[in-house]
């Protein structure tokens, strides 16, 4: 994985990700986002970093959108947003990206084995903490 911080725009796919969001339709943007966040909520076996990844970055464009969500201000998370830009989300998107962030936390997820090979309290380490983050702000 190429990251080089641990926030949920700071690896090289959510930087991708990111990029595809701010590039595509404005009318297109709903789906892609729904897609991210589908493909790793549903996910029944081994959930692969890139589609982890890009579902952390997807959710925290959602979390940005809610009452009390910190705003998307990472050069590497979707321009439109960093300039002012909006989003509308559908229905049950917090939801979905709720149940996408537990299936990256949960077992069989790549991203977790990345992030948890160098031992220690994964309940104190920053990107853990970062997509807790996110999920508190999702749940309220």
């Amino acid at each position: 994985m190429g990251a080089w911080d641990f926030g949920p725009f700071d690896n090289d796919h959510a930087g991708d990700w990111s990029a595809r969001l701010h590039h595509a339709e404005p009318g297109d943007r709903e789906a892609l986002l729904r897609g991210a966040l589908t493909e790793a909520a549903d996910t029944t076996g081994y959930l692969d970093n890139d589609e982890a990844t890009a579902a952390v970055a997807a959710a925290a464009v959602v979390a940005s959108t809610l009452p009390g969500g910190t705003p998307v201000t990472s050069a590497y998370g979707p321009t439109f947003l960093t300039e002012g830009g909006t989003l509308d989300i559908g229905e049950g998107t917090p939801e979905l990206a709720v149940r996408a962030l537990e299936r990256v936390l949960g077992p069989d997820s790549e991203w977790v084995e990345l992030w948890a090979d160098g031992g220690g309290d994964t309940a104190q380490h920053p990107a853990f903490v970062s997509v807790h983050e996110l999920l508190a702000v999702l749940r309220r």
